[in-house]
């Protein structure tokens, strides 16, 4: 079959389609005929090779999420997922393929509405953008600022804290286009990316969610209010500064809080439940998958170029 691997970290010209052998389910496992493979920001970090010191080495396929149509089941895993519409998380790799391998407990069904391109723009960017609300200990009717609102995660964010009763959710972005496509998925005030921009903004923010991290995360931790609460979901501009801390200790009077959050510390069945519950919200249009572009599989390197260049609102989606 084929798929896109990252034959060289960097630029992403060191993406390249390669034919590598069909898999077979392991127990516990099951095979998707893929029919939407979701590009994520992630992807993009692993690939300029800034986590290589986490273990991720040169010729690995890329991608995290897809969806499709179960074609076979390993041993222990019920017959009847066979033919079945599903979403898949694949780990932190291995989705850039024709025919996909997941756990089964990392498999939901899909809602016969729901496509699978919107499911894969939805199926890991909403859950996080709940859990980073949770996690934060948002309340309706505190303050809210999403910084890096563009992307699925952000986007999804934007979303929940604004059905969740958020009394402001302001958004920093690129451009006055995105801010106003924002604005219709009801973020309330838009700023730039330094955080300035729209003067009547909340000075600071009960909860900032952060999916840039970068050199200037220590600024934004400084827009907190007391007993604020900063939740970076993603890195996509790099670590921040190793002396960030530094910011929260010289406020120490202003009790401010700073945490990470992965999916990965999420009970499964948890975590589950809600992603269910995001698609079936989805399928009936109270929750938007804002897809950028659907591009085929052998075009992996040019979704890459579009994120690196920073025009993509919402995701880009592969299908083979």
């Amino acid at each position: 079959m084929r798929a896109a691997a990252i034959q060289r970290f960097g630029d992403p010209d060191g993406i390249a389609v390669i034919e590598v052998p069909a898999p077979a389910p392991a127990p516990g496992q099951v095979i998707i005929e893929t029919e939407a493979i979701g590009v994520g920001g992630v992807d993009a970090v692993i690939r300029r090779g800034t986590l290589r010191g986490y273990g991720f080495s040169e010729g690995l396929i890329p991608g995290s999420e897809v969806a499709g149509r179960v074609t076979a089941v390993g041993s222990g895993v019920d017959a009847s997922w066979v033919g079945r519409r599903v979403w898949a998380f694949t780990g932190t790799s291995g989705g850039y393929v024709e025919q996909a391998v997941a756990r089964i407990e990392d498999v939901v069904a899909l809602p016969v509405d729901l496509s699978s391109i919107d499911a894969v723009t939805l199926g890991s960017a909403a859950p996080v953008a709940h859990f980073a609300l949770a996690h934060a200990h948002f309340v309706p009717g505190e303050s809210v600022l999403v910084r890096g609102a563009a992307g699925s995660i952000g986007i999804a964010t934007v979303e929940l804290a604004a059905r969740a009763g958020a009394s402001a959710v302001a958004v920093t972005t690129s451009s006055p286009e995105r801010g106003r496509r924002l604005r219709e998925l009801r973020a309330t005030h838009v700023l730039d990316r330094s955080g300035a921009g729209d003067p009547a903004a909340p000075a600071a923010f009960d909860v900032i969610v952060d999916i840039v991290g970068g050199a200037q995360l220590p600024a934004f931790i400084d827009r907190l209010a007391p007993n604020g609460r900063f939740v970076v979901v993603g890195v996509v501009a790099g670590m921040p500064p190793g002396d960030f801390g530094t910011r929260l200790t010289g406020a120490f009077q202003q009790s401010r809080s700073f945490a990470t959050l992965s999916l990965d510390t999420v009970p499964v069945p948890e975590r589950d439940a809600v992603r269910a519950a995001q698609f079936a919200a989805a399928a009936r249009g109270e929750l938007h998958a804002v897809v950028h572009e659907v591009l085929p599989l052998d075009q992996a390197a040019e979704a890459h170029r579009r994120m690196d260049l920073g025009s993509v609102f919402g995701r880009i989606v592969l299908t083979p």
